[in-house]
This record gives structure tokens, sequence and C-alpha cells, in this order.
């Protein structure tokens, strides 16, 4: 696949992208047309004269539009992360969750939520002990210089577990009446609720380490190299293991800090992009961020239109995200018979 047809893939994507979100407002409750809309958003810095009431101009610019925005950074987050951590572990059954990022930020929340802290606290803690888990499972990793790639994923089940117990656990003293709901709601991942101060949450962190990733992306292809053999070209693929791991951390524990975990979407999205783009990172990376971003919006537009009372989002994501991935290992079976 050429520079060109590459970029055509991506505009096709974000064609399919930018119709989700239209379409995202046009469902729901309170539906605004595309036309009105348009005319909505424009409003904020052209001149146009207002023929919408009141509470269109909220729904949109005060509920929807930061939900609508969050949800597409978490889904392009929780997309890339996962397609980055698949192509440092080189296994396609990695997802972002492999070094203890979201066990270890669903901890943090269950804790803040236990003590009763603000909603900024319960975010707070659950992205520092997101960050804190990966930092942990490092220092397990560097104990084993000789494969760094193996002490990764032992500390990253040994800390994912720990940070498990400890759920457990705030789960078990945890108010049955009050805080337990609470918590129980979060680890299941939604949207509900999201504004502007969830959307800065997880827009500052998503885009600060998404943008040098998707420059450095021809560089992610070498990881696939043997380290011996990238070391020759002049290439140091610790160094570039390790900032990549620091990106794909802060985006998913920014996601989970904002919306609790969701689950599937970093693990199934990656799969359809090798399907569409190919195994290049160049081409990959910039296609699993917009897949995502629409995936994710449209399955949230769901979530808060489909019944009565909203679904949480890591229900939806698990319910699509587990058959597919079934689907995906039968085919790749049938494939290794043939």
């Amino acid at each position: 696949m050429g520079k060109r047809s590459s970029i055509g893939l991506v505009a096709i994507l974000l064609i399919a992208y930018a119709a989700v979100f239209v379409l995202s407002f046009s469902i729901g409750r309170f539906p605004v047309g595309p036309v009105e809309l348009i005319r909505i958003l424009l409003s904020r810095i052209l001149p146009i004269e207002q023929d919408w009431t009141r509470q269109a101009e909220s729904v949109v610019l005060s509920i929807r539009l930061p939900r609508i925005l969050a949800s597409s950074l978490i889904g392009a987050g929780l997309s890339l992360s996962g397609l980055i951590f698949q192509m440092i572990f080189r296994n396609p059954l990695v997802s972002p969750d492999v070094l203890g990022t979201s066990t270890g930020a669903g901890f943090g929340a269950a804790l803040a939520l236990l003590l009763a802290l603000p909603s900024a606290g319960i975010a707070a803690a659950a992205f520092a002990m997101g960050i804190a888990a990966v930092f942990l499972v490092w220092k397990v990793a560097s104990r084993i210089p000789s494969n760094q790639v193996l002490g990764l994923i032992l500390g990253g089940m040994m800390i994912s577990s720990l940070f498990q117990s400890g759920t457990s656990f705030i789960k078990l003293v945890a108010d049955p009446n009050d805080e337990l709901p609470s918590i129980t709601y979060f680890l299941m991942g939604s949207l509900a609720g999201a504004g502007w101060e969830e959307l800065k949450l997880v827009a500052i962190p998503t885009i600060a380490a998404a943008i040098p990733m998707l420059l450095l992306s021809w560089r992610m292809n070498l990881l696939s190299l043997p380290e011996e053999e990238a070391l020759s070209l002049g290439v140091n693929t610790r160094m570039i293991r390790a900032v990549a791991i620091a990106a794909a951390t802060a985006m998913t524990a920014s996601s989970v800090a904002a919306a609790g975990i969701i689950g599937w979407v970093g693990l199934v999205i990656p799969h359809i992009t090798r399907m569409i783009a190919g195994s290049d990172a160049r081409r990959t990376m910039p296609a699993a961020a917009v897949l995502g971003a629409a995936f994710l919006t449209a399955v949230d537009t769901v979530s808060r239109s489909a019944a009565y009372s909203e679904i949480p989002i890591g229900i939806l994501t698990s319910f699509i995200g587990a058959p597919f991935f079934l689907y995906l290992i039968i085919r790749e079976g049938k494939k290794n018979e043939d």
C-alpha cells in the first residue's frame, strides 16, 4: 500500500468518523439535526442569526459535544495504546491493560470512592495509580535485563493481580448501600455525566502522548526486528520501547480516570485496523486512532439511547468485542489449516 493509498484510507476513515459524529447528535431523547448542529457549532465563531431554541444549544454545547469528544478521544487512545502494546510485545492478543494500567487505575478510583473524594480526586487517584502500576512493572522488568519483554509480561501479571486483590478488598469493606454501587458502576465504564472537565482530563494526556507516537510511527516498525539487528542500524529499541510504553500508559490511565474501565477496544480495533491497513505502523497507527474514535462514539451513542436507563459502555464493548474476537481466532485458525 503506497503513501497515496494510505492517505486515502485515513481520509475514508475520517469521513466515516465525521458521519458518526454528526449522527450521534441526531440520536437520543432530544435529537438535533445535522443542519441545526452545524449552525449551532459555527455560531461560536461566526455571526449566525439564532433560529434554534436555547434548549437545543444547551444540549449540543453543554451535554453532547463534550461527551462525544471525550468518547472519541478515549476510543482513539485505547485503540492506539492497544496497537502500541501489541507491537511492543509482538503479540496480537495483548491489550492496554497488559502492564496493569487499567487495574491500577481502577484500584485508585475505587479507593477514592471509598474515601468519598470529589470527582476531581477520583480522576486524579485513578490516573496516579495507573501510572504507579506501570512504574512498578518497569521496576520488576529491570530485574530481568536479559529479556525485557518477558520481564514486562511477568511483572504486569503480578502487579495486576495485586491491584485486583486490592479492589476486591475495597468492595468487601465498602458500604453495600452507597459506596459499593458507585464503585461497581465506575468499574463497568461509563461516560454518563461527562462534561468539559472530564474532556480536559482525557484530552491533555491523550493528545500529548498520541502526537509524538504518530510522528515516530516509522520507528515502531523496528520493534519487530531482533534487538541486535536494530542496534546494527543505529536504533535503540529499548529507548523506543520505553517511550512507547510511557505514551500508551498515559492514554490508558487518562481513559480509565475519565470513564472507568472500558475493555476490548484496545484489543479488537487494532485487529480490524491491520485487516484493512496492513502492518506498517505509519498506516496502522493513524488508522487505529480514527477507527477507535468512531467505534467508541457509536457505542456510546447506543449506550445512552438504547434503553430507558443508560447502559454502562463497558458492558456494550464486551458484548461486541468478545464475539468478534472469537471470530478472529476462528478465522486465523482456518488460515493456518489452509
